[in-house]
């Protein structure tokens, strides 16, 4: 009985991460990604204050949905000829309801090559609360410039 709960629980996960997947059009020419935030600007502190998108079904993402993720860069920890970098974000729940974060970055090197991209998940955050994390990559130089190709929100259960 146990292992049933174990593998519909699973199944049930998988289903939901893959339902918050969209697929957008290119109409900016640069593959539809955009330069992750390092820090918030006072506009966009004061525009985060005034809009804030609806959480009943999943819609489109909104511009306030996006200025969730107030913070996305890389950590340099490299010691001793050991390269090791991390990712790290910092988001807040501008809405009104418990809220799942995902979003798709990627790393382009300074000749526009992508040399890493991956998926980060941020789940159960309350409204109004700030949460903090990290990732390691596979990153080898520090000299590059991320993006993100897709960033979604859904209402938590």
């Amino acid at each position: 009985m146990q292992h049933r709960l174990i593998a519909a629980t699973f199944v049930a996960v998988l289903m939901a991460a893959g339902g918050a997947t969209f697929v957008g059009c290119d109409t900016d020419g640069n593959g539809g990604s955009t330069p992750a935030p390092t820090g918030p600007t006072k506009t966009e502190e004061q525009q985060t204050e005034q809009e804030e998108s609806p959480q009943g079904g999943r819609e489109e993402p909104g511009a306030s949905e996006r200025k969730d993720l107030i913070s996305f860069k890389l950590d340099d920890r490299s010691q001793a000829g050991f390269t090791n970098i991390w990712v790290t974000w910092t988001i807040k729940n501008n809405s009104s309801e418990k809220s799942n974060y995902s979003w798709e970055w990627e790393a382009i090197d300074p000749s526009g090559k992508r040399v890493a991209n991956s998926t980060e998940f941020v789940t159960n955050v309350q409204p109004g609360q700030t949460t903090t994390g990290e990732s390691p990559t596979v990153i080898n130089d520090a000299d590059v410039k991320l993006n993100i190709a897709d960033f979604n929100r859904t209402k938590a259960y």
